[in-house]
């Protein structure tokens, strides 16, 4: 009885097609407008949908404003009201056919909606709960022209009925054509008309297939992919993309796209009605990916937020002075980033020295691109270390001529910027230096995979597989983002709490209501506050760094000693920073290349970005008071041999303030609780020197050149055997980082103060 029920079943459902099937044409239409008739209606009585006639009228859109935290207008985000439509007829073929092919490939086959991109949207909706469309041609229609930007149920609801209701109203070719009236191409582009006209200053139907493809590439991302956006490079990138979509779908051969690819645009110049232009596409992109392109072009929003203007200008102009002393030095670019770094907020973001520079593609923002560090990342890799208890300020690292061996790798043989070695070296001198050897030793103690988990918590969210990473990590083998920079030395400056950086404070739209307002909320312990202590200790002091730059260095603040500051200079001279900052105020400044291409001789650790960074900070704190890290509890300070870092007093107890007393000459360092010297450095012992060299005796010293003498003779964590009174040997000494990092050195017994 059942399967006879289905059989009869299935037999109706048979006639039902065939019925339908030999309806007329005209007759299917009536059909499909009478569903969506009945649709729509209950659609409008429920949620009062817009008219798709509105698509033939012009809406006046409301200016968005950007302000600085004091009021200052920064940029005004206005769309031109006198559009000019243009026909589908008037427009190169290969128009048609680009944006087609890179937003919906099968718009002539579908009736308002792809499968594959409904399926796709599903997919996001139940497995990631983010509501997305099929972004079909005629979806974006709807959207752009009808619609909020709001991403909810109910607005998809009203996308796929007034979707419908227009594929039924219009032929394919009207929609495109409205297409390319409606759609934000960027900026104040709204129809590819007027973003033919801003980007190329030409007339639509002038446009290049190069020129073409390009625009065909913005309406996806208009913020992002835009070449006078933040990412210029991206655009392309989305050029490309396009090319190739259109070789795939057959319009055009792999010959003429090569050819497009190669072919170099040449861009209308901007109109310089703009303030931080960088700063201002940050915060622009910020406010398209919360409000949408819609909202934030037309919506009248008002934007307060955290940029001091003054700083601003103020850095640009030390910026460009800079960057045109060091023309000779093959660089041609600088930036800078001023943060506070208690609660992250941005007070200046220069990210290059002149954003409207068309062939030095001057919008390119370094403050946001990837760069290596150079040697700014090393007071990370000295924190891992005194975190761990591996090191203190005062251990002694021997910088003496030294290769490391990983098995079925070459010898990695680092060598210090001044191409000299300094021999047995406190860990507070090492980073104070800047010396290279002494910080691949901590990298090898710490493990480059604890070093990049531990970047990674401190902000540094771009350094990810440590399989692709070696020692050189900690001499900046690794490409980090200024912004992220400024929020791990912000951490230091909070003494061990990161903020995330912050731009926007307020938003609201013209009539005053307040969509969002900013709170400082508090931020997150990644490390003691009496680790980020000791290490800003070490970058603010001047003589632990006066052996490599001098007494008197750019990185010297007048009248504000409490500045911490680390130089970064990658070996390849590709990039050259100089990160500072004190509890209030962080600057961070880069001179270099947007293409990558080395420097010549400049960029050492006091010049390049040092000079900018002076001006920049000097500026900042003239009217400030000094604002001192308050020393933590877990913090106390004795007197240490001033060479081997131990306990001067003989006795093996607390030390007393007198120097030089048991025999050594003294110094005063900090240390945390728990981990100061509690061995004082051993007798003296007599052992073979090569006369001819000072230096301890190999197996290679002829016997008439040794000669027994009196000497310290110490062997540090890192197995090296050293005299501590001696000339430091030339030869390498070969070591195996694998096992170094596996080891755990017990720190000195606990010492009362």
């Amino acid at each position: 009885m059942v399967k006879k029920k289905g059989k009869e079943k299935f037999r109706g459902l048979r006639k039902l097609k065939q019925s339908l099937n030999q309806l007329s044409r005209k007759k299917k239409i009536l059909i499909l407008l009478s569903s969506a008739f009945c649709l729509l209606s209950a659609v409008y009585l429920f949620w009062g949908l817009p008219l798709p006639t509105r698509l033939t009228s012009w809406q006046y859109p409301v200016s968005t404003k950007i302000f600085d935290r004091n009021g200052q207008l920064l940029y005004e985000i206005y769309t031109e009201q006198n559009r000019t439509p243009i026909k589908l007829e008037d427009l190169p073929e290969y128009v048609k056919w680009a944006t087609i092919s890179s937003e919906d490939k099968d718009f002539y086959q579908h009736h308002g909606f792809s499968w594959r991109g409904m399926a796709r949207a599903t997919f996001n909706i139940v497995f990631k709960q983010k509501l997305q469309g099929g972004s079909t041609i005629t979806q974006q229609l709807v959207k752009n022209a009808l619609l909020s930007p709001e991403r909810t149920l109910r607005r998809k609801i009203r996308e796929f009925a007034l979707t419908l209701a227009v594929e039924v109203i219009y032929p394919k070719d009207k929609i495109l054509e409205m297409y390319f009236n409606h759609v934000p191409y960027g900026g104040t582009a709204w129809g590819i008309e007027s973003a033919s006209k801003l980007y190329f200053d030409k007339n639509a139907k002038d446009l290049t297939l190069a020129e073409a493809t390009l625009l065909a590439g913005l309406p996806a991302s208009p913020t992002r992919y835009s070449p006078f956006g933040a990412h210029p490079e991206i655009a392309k990138e989305r050029q490309k993309f396009v090319l190739e979509r259109m070789v795939e779908d057959g319009h055009l051969n792999q010959e003429e796209a090569d050819k497009a690819k190669k072919k170099e645009l040449s861009f209308s110049p901007q109109k310089a009605n703009i303030q931080a232009p960088h700063f201002v596409m940050y915060v622009k992109e910020q406010l398209v990916e919360e409000y949408g392109e819609k909202m934030v072009e037309q919506g009248g929003l008002r934007v307060t937020t955290t940029l001091d203007l003054d700083i601003q200008t103020f850095a640009e102009m030390a910026i460009a002075s800079e960057v045109a002393k060091l023309k000779n030095y093959k660089v041609s670019n600088g930036a800078a980033l001023a943060t506070k770094p208690e609660t992250g907020e941005i007070l200046a973001m220069v990210g290059s020295k002149d954003y409207f520079d068309t062939e030095s593609q001057g919008n390119y923002n370094v403050t946001t691109a990837l760069r290596q560090p150079g040697s700014a990342i090393k007071p990370l890799n000295y924190a891992l270390g005194i975190m761990t208890h591996k090191i203190t300020p005062a251990t002694v690292i021997n910088d003496v001529p030294t290769c490391f061996a990983v098995p079925g790798q070459k010898l990695y043989c680092p060598v210090n910027y001044d191409w000299s070695f300094h021999g047995p070296v406190q860990a507070r001198f090492a980073l104070g230096s800047s010396y290279n050897l002494p910080a691949v030793k901590v990298l090898a103690l710490n493990g480059v995979e604890e070093f990049v988990s531990f970047a990674n918590k401190m902000g540094l969210s771009t350094l990810e597989d440590p399989s692709q990473y070696g020692l050189s990590l900690t001499l900046g083998g690794g490409e980090v983002r200024m912004i992220n920079m400024a929020v791990a030395f912000g951490t230091l400056a909070n003494l061990g709490v990161k903020q995330s950086l912050v731009s926007i404070t307020k938003v609201e739209d013209y009539q005053g209501n307040i969509y969002e307002e900013w709170e400082v909320i508090e931020g997150e312990r990644i490390i003691p506050m009496e680790v980020a202590y000791l290490v800003s200790h070490i970058l603010l002091d001047n003589n632990a760094r006066s052996a490599a730059f001098g007494g008197s260095s750019y990185l010297v603040v007048r009248g504000h000693p409490e500045v911490s500051v680390k130089t970064g200079t990658t070996n390849d001279k590709r990039d050259n920073w100089t990160i500072g900052y004190n509890p209030e105020f962080l600057v961070a400044t880069w001179v270099g290349n947007n293409d990558n291409s080395p420097m010549a001789a400049v960029a050492s650790g006091v010049t390049g970005a040092s000079p900018i960074w002076n001006e920049i900070i000097t500026n900042i704190l003239k009217e400030e008071k000094q604002v001192w890290q308050l020393k933590p509890d877990g913090i106390y300070g004795t007197q240490v041999c001033a060479i081997s870092g131990f306990n001067p007093n003989p006795e093996g107890e607390a030390p007393t303030d007198v120097e030089g007393e048991g025999g050594c000459q003294t110094r005063f360092e900090y240390f945390l609780k728990g981990t100061g010297p509690s061995q004082t450095a051993p007798e003296k012992q007599f052992v073979e020197i090569d006369k001819t060299t000072g230096r301890l005796a190999t197996d290679k010293t002829p016997p008439e050149n040794r000669e027994l003498q009196e000497k310290q003779i110490l062997t540090d964590l890192w197995g090296t055997r050293y005299c501590l009174d001696c000339i430091f040997p030339s030869e390498r000494v070969i070591i195996n980082p694998l096992t170094l990092s596996t080891l755990q050195p017990s720190p000195p017994a606990s010492m009362e103060e």
